[in-house]
């Protein structure tokens, strides 16, 4: 993986908005005697005794030198905003694979070495999409449950998606878009969500492995107490990728917390200055 690329990529840190109604106690949030949130705590539910995903979570970070083991030395570190903590893969989907067993095609490999700072959706100050945006760990997103509607807000890019539980089926000709279309539907205590309908302009990772309009993801959420989420993410674009493939991640909550106002393209002045390296 070319760290250099993915240190530039990842320092490029535009304008979030500053502090509003952080660390305001979350009504419903377990907490412990000393009144710290209770992240251990049972699962909660919902009204209509669905699992209630509801909260702002972002994604575990990385154990304690396993990037470093993986992908070596890191450069161009800045407080916060750290790749050796970051989920290995948001840096690369493909970090499970040995370089020989990649399910990249050929044409895949050449097409991504074509890809460049300048090409980051973070650069270019549009939404990250699915799976980065749920991988991703320097900004949070947040849930918002209805019984009928599941709305993610992602802090990065202010992007949203909203997932259907109505029962309606992915649309058969849909407009390309940055965040997809998604329907969802419960099984046992998972949310299935399954999202079509991306343009071929996306990131799957801070690396740049690509997609095409032929992507099909597949999420599975399972709250598995109050502060934890597990992730399962299949990923199947046969244009791109000789095989579909899993990833797994945790989520974790952030208590007491909000996305906040993001802005990229105001008074952007880094994306001059990048190269195309």
């Amino acid at each position: 993986m070319p760290n250099g690329r993915v240190a530039l990529l990842l320092g490029f840190v535009a304008l979030s908005g500053q502090a509003q109604w952080l660390n305001y106690p979350t009504p419903g949030t377990p907490r412990t005697p000393d009144g710290k949130p209770d992240l251990a705590a049972k699962a909660p539910r919902a009204s209509n005794g669905k699992p209630d995903l509801s909260g702002v979570w972002q994604a575990a970070y990385a154990p304690p030198g396993e990037n470093e083991r993986l992908f070596g030395e890191f450069k161009g570190i800045v407080p916060g905003d750290d790749p050796r903590m970051f989920s290995k893969y948001f840096l690369n989907i493909l970090a499970d694979f040995k370089p020989q067993e990649s399910p990249m095609r050929p044409e895949t490999v050449a097409l991504m070495r074509k890809h460049s700072n300048l090409d980051s959706p973070s650069t270019r100050c549009v939404p990250q999409g699915i799976p980065r945006g749920d991988l991703d760990n320097y900004l949070p997103f947040k849930i918002l449950q209805t019984p009928g509607v599941i709305a993610v807000l992602y802090e990065e890019s202010y992007a949203y998606r909203q997932i259907y539980m109505d029962g309606r089926k992915l649309p058969d000709d849909p407009q390309p878009v940055y965040m997809g279309y998604s329907v969802g539907r419960w099984e046992g205590d998972w949310l299935v969500v399954d999202s079509a309908g991306f343009n071929d302009r996306g990131w799957l990772d801070a690396s740049g492995h690509p997609q095409s309009e032929g992507l099909r993801i597949r999420e599975r959420f399972h709250r598995r107490d109050f502060g934890h989420m597990d992730l399962e993410l299949t990923i199947d674009d046969p244009k791109i990728y000789t095989k579909p493939f899993t990833v797994k991640s945790t989520e974790v909550l952030i208590p007491d917390s909000d996305v906040l106002e993001y802005v990229c393209a105001d008074n952007e002045k880094d994306r001059a200055h990048l190269g195309n390296q």
